[in-house]
């Protein structure tokens, strides 16, 4: 009687779904086992090769467009521990949003994405039609963020000529992003491509607006935009030394404070809010206000967790008006 190879067949009736399944527990697996040895002064091979396993899944799951095993393994590894859950959430986030590319002449480049949160205050909330369409405006907005020294003078810098809405930049999956920075690396090393599907399924269009003509709104919009630049770049490298250190991101946040300042009318442009063009009207002493600029995902959740706080807030404000109750009669305590 002929013998039967039991690995072989059991991998021929190993359905896609079992693969996944596989993989999803071995993120798991590794999540653990990297956050545990990170603790370790001297790894050993079996912890070398656990971390590369791990980043190696997590790249493969972005290039082969597999979410479900990404957010599966996060919400897995978050219900049985969650220091390994945020070890994965952020190898994640980091393939997802940044990668390096090696060129065929020994350069070594990476891109990322970075967003800015913009809160704009208007009277009856924004209008989609007329944004974005002053180019004038746009092209001195993308240019400021080398000529304000947010980005080094040689990179390549491009922004996304849209403002996304909350329910935009949170339907950009994993590796939605990591198809975006595929469509931008291309477009920006090969001035002869024009397509970038990733970035035009970015688009989902905002929501009706809520806002009845005389209300005063403020609104969530993200700024989109990557850097290519040379992973050696000494503009990006941030001192060893603390104090050092502690004075490069001091540098950078002020720089990012004046930027703020010069380019709040050409971002007022861009979303059709130019009082001298007929645009909506705008309240002059709070017309838009910057979040800090960050990589995608930390940007995302900076900008979800300010919008959320404002709208606590104007649902407190609201009901107190409802009672008739002054807000400097009130005390707000916060407990967990």
């Amino acid at each position: 009687m002929p013998t039967t190879d039991k690995s072989v067949s059991k991998k021929l009736r190993e359905s896609p779904e079992d693969k996944d399944e596989a993989t999803t527990e071995a993120l798991c697996e590794l999540a653990i086992a990297v956050t545990r040895n990170q603790s370790r002064r001297n790894p050993s091979e079996l912890a070398e090769q656990q971390s590369i396993d791990f980043h190696k899944i997590i790249k493969r799951s972005l290039h082969q467009k597999k979410d479900e095993i990404l957010y599966d393994a996060l919400a897995r590894t978050e219900t049985n521990d969650a220091q390994a859950a945020q070890t994965l959430k952020m190898a994640i986030e980091d393939a997802a949003e940044a990668t390096v590319i090696e060129r065929a002449d020994g350069k070594t480049l990476e891109i990322n994405a970075f967003v800015i949160p913009v809160f704009l205050h208007t009277v009856g909330g924004l209008d989609a039609d007329p944004c974005f369409q002053d180019q004038e405006a746009f092209t001195a907005l993308t240019a400021s963020f080398q000529a304000e020294q947010l980005e080094s003078p040689d990179a390549n810098v491009v922004l996304v000529s849209h403002g996304y809405h909350l329910n935009e930049i949170d339907g950009i999956t994993f590796s939605h992003l990591h198809e975006m920075l595929r469509d931008a690396f291309a477009a920006m090393s090969d001035k002869r491509i024009a397509a970038t599907p990733a970035i035009d399924r970015s688009f989902g269009g905002w929501p009706d607006s809520p806002f009845a003509p005389d209300d005063k709104a403020i609104e969530l919009r993200f700024l989109l935009g990557f850097a290519l630049k040379s992973v050696d770049d000494p503009f990006y490298e941030v001192p060893e030394d603390e104090a050092q250190a502690d004075a490069y991101f001091a540098q950078r946040e002020q720089r990012f404070q004046q930027w703020t300042g010069k380019v709040a009318p050409l971002v007022l442009r861009c979303f059709g809010l130019d009082p001298a063009a007929g645009g909506a009207d705008v309240d002059a002493d709070s017309d838009v206000h910057f979040l800090y600029q960050d990589m995608f995902h930390g940007g995302k959740e900076r900008g979800i967790a300010e919008y959320f706080m404002l709208q606590m807030i104007s649902e407190l404000n609201h009901g107190l008006q409802q009672k008739n109750v002054p807000a400097t009669r009130t005390r707000a305590v916060i407990g967990p």
